[in-house]
């Protein structure tokens, strides 16, 4: 990246709160971020009775921050028992923990150019590598980077061919270190269109230890949300396209390339003002059953692409994560952060 190295040192030096050093001098939260004390909203839709072993219809959906402006990418850090997760507009990695509540954990997060710019800079999907590096898709800055135990900010991929990526937008590992993410155009300010794009189309790409990007698929049209069943032999992908909402899966053949590419589900039909937002991150529990969030909250599927019911939050909802002891579902809704209590849990706990 083209990123300056007095911003980049910038970068390593807020990234040093990753390692649980204190910052000389904390960064204070924005006057618009409110603490909840787990107020209750939103509503459970059930379709299926299967939902009733995955979820407790009297489960509250409960608010644990608001003020956001477009909050995304939920991981749990397993080391230190808290959630991070991307303010995308504002440029920031925050953190909450239990009895802690939110504070700023990462900043600048996606973008460290000197040029101001609007749209949406900073960090979006977040994930943790097999050592429990930070690694985030920095949408200002057009990579896939890792934030180093030491602080430092290392560079994972920004080229595909000669040609900076979109925007990568979210990410997911496979068990023997392949990284896997979508690179949609939103992170550009001009997004599609706009004239410092340098791939034609919006591609799904794998990283492999060594650098090395392979595409995946050219043929969505804006890819988001991605995640692997429990055996890996099928990879999720979500498109955010109102004219074309679907989940997609894809057979993961034995070289790590990807075939047989078939709609999953298709929720175009859901898309407008009645329920909010588009098929956007997604995350699989240790059974198969996907939790993807769509128009209107977090849509829960069985392996077979059955729509069991939905996690209505009434907000455009953009992501979700499993934390705790595996069984509580973080779910980023628009300008709030919020929590389910399942009964399952999620892939990897």
């Amino acid at each position: 990246m083209n990123a300056t190295r007095l911003l980049a040192s910038s970068f390593a030096l807020s990234a040093l709160l990753l390692t649980g050093c204190q910052h000389s001098k904390p960064q204070p939260l924005p006057a618009t971020i409110k603490v909840h004390n787990g107020e209750t909203f939103g509503t459970l839709e059930v379709n299926d009775p299967k939902f009733f072993t995955l979820i407790d219809l009297t489960a509250p959906i409960q608010k644990l921050a608001s003020g956001f402006d477009w909050s995304e990418g939920p991981i749990w850090i397993k080391q230190g028992g808290y959630l991070v997760f991307s303010d995308v507009p504002s440029n920031t990695v925050y953190r909450w923990k239990e009895g802690e509540g939110v504070s700023v954990y990462l900043q600048p997060s996606g973008y460290t150019g000197a040029e101001p710019r609007g749209g949406e800079p900073g960090s979006n999907g977040l994930t943790t590598d097999s050592q429990g590096r930070l690694v985030l898709c920095e949408h200002g800055d057009r990579r896939v980077g890792r934030v180093e135990k030491s602080g430092k900010h290392v560079t994972l991929a920004d080229k595909f061919n000669g040609k900076r990526f979109n925007s990568p937008n979210d990410l997911a590992y496979k068990s023997n270190g392949d990284l896997y993410f979508t690179d949609p155009p939103y992170g550009l300010v001009g997004n599609v269109d706009d004239p410092k794009k340098e791939i034609t189309f919006q591609g799904v790409y794998r990283l492999k230890p060594n650098g090395e990007v392979t595409l995946l698929t050219d043929k969505m049209t804006r890819p988001n949300g991605i995640a692997f069943s429990p055996d890996e032999k099928t990879l999720y992908v979500a498109n955010s396209d109102p004219k074309q909402a679907v989940w997609m899966a894809y057979d993961v053949k034995p070289d790590g390339t990807i075939a047989d590419g078939r709609v999953f589900f298709d929720a175009t039909q859901f898309v407008g003002p009645a329920k909010k937002g588009l098929p956007d991150g997604l995350k699989v529990d240790a059974a198969g059953n996907l939790f993807a969030t769509g128009p209107g909250g977090v849509f829960v599927f069985s392996p077979d692409g059955k729509h069991l019911g939905t996690i209505n939050t009434g907000e455009a909802t953009a992501n979700c994560g499993w934390g705790g002891d595996g069984s509580t579902l973080y779910i980023t809704a628009d300008m709030f952060l919020c929590r389910i209590k399942t009964k399952t849990k999620g892939k990897g706990f």
